[in-house]
């Protein structure tokens, strides 16, 4: 009898806290670290009826400031101020109704791994590998397909599909980055997409605090982080602030009516695309609205980053991620569709919170007057000031595949002046040595698709990127020539899988088997000359100077005070003889300069000569 009772009880306690639990469905964020700059934390509460509730907490150095409910009755944001005598630990938190505890949750606040300061992010001495994880390698068959997401299949056929890619493929090639050269990597989001359909990119997020389970856990995307840092490459983390994906586990019963813009059921409302309204001092309030509210996507719903609970959470989810991964630098997708007062106020709560931290900003556009706009430092005309230290030059990537094809303006009188004048446009950043250069990236043509499949022009873009000022990025498998010919802008083209992936493929870019000679040529000019910029600061921390094209040459100099580098671009289809007297200023009296990759030895007294179709780098002796 006296056991019966015993057994009794345990039953139904054990029902009453599966039933207290349920109630419960999320806390965010996931947990909490002891010694932030900032002592402020807002969790997220949500469960049925928990907005009816009163929470307290009973943890030495925390106390609970405000409790805000929601529009919603299942949502509570409790705003917590963590003192810096906090200790880590379990932090009770009791929900009470009507008097009576029907909840006690326990909350996990940690000590931190290392210090703010110690978080060094992605520099001009970085080169930046750009991986879409899903096409790269798959490392893990047994998560191709998880029981109960909605995408139920792997079809390596279909461009939009999964095709596999992993954690633990990227994992398992981290000898191959760190054999080429590069010193971070970038993956596309892999947070949950749990989308019906094309939403390998990663760009649909339905849990901003979970990994997405085809990608593989939150313990290996440590795993990632630590393994890579071994390596000496920094993990960069691809956020997105401006939208989720349609089937997040909010949309159905949102905390409040303005968290998501034009919100459901109000119809369809997407952006109209228009980047210059963010700084146009004649731009109509109808436009601005449309710009920042309205949805990327029809599956993309835009969050609101006015609704300062949301801008909260944002803010703290980069937090978390970074302290989770121990991350090397953040990359923003979309920069400036999000509320440009949220931008500002969240890049500089990052930036206060890491002070040697980067961040880098997409916005696609070919004006650096617009690019330049989100660049921290920026003497803006309407005063805006953020603390996005990086942003991308999509005007010089442009320029550059324009002076090469011969796309250029008909008026120029000789190749390579859009690049040339592009370039001379860097006085409108603040800082034009912490701006990403690319030659392509996963939303656009594959650079040797742009440059129509030459090589050589192909290897004068590599060569140039590598050279110039900035913070050069490469796309996976550019290195071997990988193109999506004969199908213009086709996404899932672009990223298609990297050869030797995945276990069954007859060629294998980490190997070189299968490779034709071009591809190995460009794989092996390009660790080449990633070994020598490395071993040449000159490059990522020197002055720039360039001389006006002439002949369909390009000549610039990166120099210091103790090296002097001279590239020279030659369009032309025969070698050229360059006179050297209009070079004066910066080769003064020197008499010979070497070729790094041949070491072959010139005399630049008078002239010299160099290839067709080359970017030839010398170095000054």
């Amino acid at each position: 009898m006296k056991l019966n009772k015993v057994v009794f009880f345990f039953l139904f306690t054990t029902v009453i806290s599966c039933n207290l639990i349920a109630q419960i469905n999320h806390v965010e964020p996931l947990n909490w670290w002891i010694g932030m700059k900032n002592p402020n934390l807002q969790l997220l509460i949500n469960g049925e009826g928990i907005g009816e509730t009163t929470p307290s907490i009973s943890y030495p150095g925390v106390t609970i400031k405000k409790v805000n409910k929601a529009d919603s009755k299942n949502y509570l944001f409790i705003d917590l101020v963590i003192d810096k005598t906090t200790k880590p630990g379990i932090m009770g938190i009791s929900f009470k109704k009507d008097g009576q505890e029907v909840y006690n949750y326990r909350y996990q606040l940690k000590q931190r791994e290392r210090d703010a300061s110690q978080f060094i992010g992605f520099n001009a001495s970085d080169i930046i590998y750009l991986i879409v994880p899903d096409r790269f390698a798959n490392g893990d068959y047994s998560n191709d397909v998880v029981k109960g997401m909605k995408e139920k299949k792997i079809d390596r056929n279909f461009d939009g599909g999964r095709h596999g890619g992993d954690i633990r493929g990227i994992i398992d090639h981290l000898y191959y980055i760190k054999d080429m050269g590069f010193t971070a990597i970038w993956p596309t989001p892999m947070l949950e997409n749990d989308m019906e359909r094309y939403s390998y990119h990663g760009y649909s997020i339905t849990n901003h605090y979970s990994v997405d389970p085809r990608y593989g856990s939150l313990d290996e995307y440590k795993e990632l982080s630590s393994k890579a840092k071994q390596k000496g490459i920094k993990l960069i983390f691809d956020e997105v602030l401006n939208h989720t994906g349609s089937n997040y586990w909010w949309m159905n019963d949102l905390p409040f009516k303005d968290w998501i813009n034009f919100a459901p059921p109000h119809p369809y409302t997407g952006s109209n695309h228009r980047r210059t309204v963010n700084m146009d001092m004649y731009a109509s309030a109808y436009d601005k609205k449309l710009w920042v509210e309205g949805w990327f996507d029809k599956t993309m719903p835009d969050m609101n980053g006015k609704n300062p609970f949301m801008a909260n959470y944002l803010t703290q989810n980069t937090i978390w991620w970074i302290e989770t991964l121990q991350l090397g630098g953040v990359r923003q997708d979309t920069y400036g569709y999000s509320d440009k007062t949220f931008l500002k106020n969240w890049s500089c709560a990052i930036m206060k919170e890491y002070p040697n931290f980067s961040m880098v900003g997409e916005e696609w556009s070919l004006n650096p007057m617009i690019t330049s706009y989100w660049q921290q430092g920026k003497k803006n005309h309407d005063g805006y000031s953020g603390c996005l230290n990086t942003v991308m030059d999509f005007p010089v990537q442009d320029a550059l595949v324009k002076s090469l094809t011969g796309n250029e303006d008909p008026s120029y009188n000789t190749t390579f002046t859009r690049l040339y004048e592009m370039l001379a446009n860097d006085f409108a950043y603040a800082n034009p040595n912490q701006i990403f250069v690319m030659g392509d990236n996963h939303d656009m043509d594959r650079l040797f698709m742009q440059l129509n499949q030459d090589v050589d022009l192909t290897q004068m873009a590599l060569t140039f990127l590598l050279t110039i000022r900035g913070i050069p990025q490469i796309f996976y498998g550019t290195e071997i020539l990988m193109d999506n010919t004969g199908h213009h802008k086709v996404d899932g083209l672009i990223r298609s899988d990297f050869p030797g992936g995945w276990k069954d493929d007859a060629v294998n870019g980490f190997t070189g088997q299968g490779l034709n000679a071009n591809q190995l040529k460009i794989q092996s000019f390009l660790k080449q000359l990633i070994a020598w910029r490395k071993n040449n600061p000159v490059i990522s921390s020197g002055k720039t100077l360039h001389f006006a094209p002439f002949n369909n040459v390009y000549v610039y100099f990166r120099y210091n005070n103790d090296k002097t580098i001279m590239v020279v671009m030659n369009k032309n289809n025969t070698a050229t003889t360059i006179e050297t007297k209009r070079f004066e200023e910066i080769l003064k009296t020197k008499l010979t300069a070497v070729n790094v990759i041949t070491n072959e030895t010139v005399d630049i007294k008078t002239s010299f000569t160099v290839n067709p179709k080359s970017a030839t780098v010398f170095e000054i002796k």
